[in-house]
């Protein structure tokens, strides 16, 4: 039981094997109703992990829909494998497929929060047949460009050419975020709002307007940018970056339900035409 949240947790966590004696941890949830066809998957954000509030919230959301969900920790965060400053974007995004490709069967709602909602967008376009929907969670697509590398001061950027890194504090934790010259380099190869991006199934993006690590209109930007037809931004007034308060959870919780709705309709709308 997470004493936060009070929402169970679900089985022990198990070990998923990667290339080169890695592991990621995660913990899912079978399907159990037999109209919930469609499964969840959970992705956090940069120096988070598993066990925050909303992954648990959605998880006992899926339980109680019988629906199956599955939440991990990316390569050097929670309980997996890896250093954290050796991840990459590329390499989290290898680990998204992974999960997707290992751990989940049929349609899948990715829910990515922060980072994780630059990870879902990544992995909708390389698995367009398997992501059915997204839901973004302050999603941060291109952060790494637009958002930290732009805000690096001299000195810092000096650092990263140098010395191939630099730290710079994090609000949610003692450590440092450390970012380093592999890192910056490859999120340029990653850029998703330069382009219209091809995504063509339900989308909802959640963001708050207090929201001082990612500004609300990159959200806003995103639904630009998708080509999707069938995309909501919803913009919380008093919300900040975590959206984890009883009133952003039950926010997420409607969005989820609002993007599996809209999926099932376009599945009836594709089954109606005639072949």
């Amino acid at each position: 039981m997470n004493t936060t949240t009070g929402y169970p947790a679900s089985a022990k966590p198990q070990n998923m094997p990667c290339p080169g004696g890695r592991f990621l941890a995660f913990r899912s949830l079978a399907q159990t109703n037999p109209n919930a066809t469609t499964g969840v998957v959970f992705l956090h954000g940069l120096m988070s992990d598993m066990e925050g509030d909303k992954a648990l919230y959605m998880e006992q959301r899926c339980r109680m829909q019988g629906r199956a969900f599955v939440r991990f920790d990316q390569m050097g965060h929670g309980a997996s494998s890896g250093r954290f400053d050796e991840g990459t974007i590329s390499a989290w995004v290898e680990d998204t497929l992974a999960v997707l490709d290992t751990l989940t069967e049929g349609p899948q709602i990715l829910v990515g929060s922060s980072m994780g909602g630059w990870l879902m967008l990544l992995a909708a376009r390389a698995r367009p047949q398997r992501v059915a929907g997204l839901v973004g969670i302050a999603a941060a697509p291109d952060f790494s460009e637009d958002l930290t590398w732009s805000a690096l001061s001299p000195a810092q950027r000096q650092d990263v050419e140098t010395q191939g890194r630099t730290e710079i504090p994090c609000p949610y934790s003692e450590r440092p975020y450390v970012f380093t010259k592999a890192f910056f380099e490859d999120g340029r190869q990653n850029l998703v709002l330069r382009t219209p991006l091809p995504f063509d199934g339900p989308v909802c993006l959640l963001h708050g307007q207090q929201d001082d690590t990612v500004p609300w209109d990159t959200s806003v930007r995103l639904a630009d940018h998708l080509r999707s037809a069938s995309v909501e931004c919803i913009l919380i007034k008093s919300g900040d970056h975590r959206l984890s308060r009883p009133q952003d959870l039950a926010c997420l919780g409607r969005a989820l339900d609002s993007v599996l709705e809209r999926q099932k309709e376009g599945n009836r709308a594709v089954s109606s035409v005639p072949g």
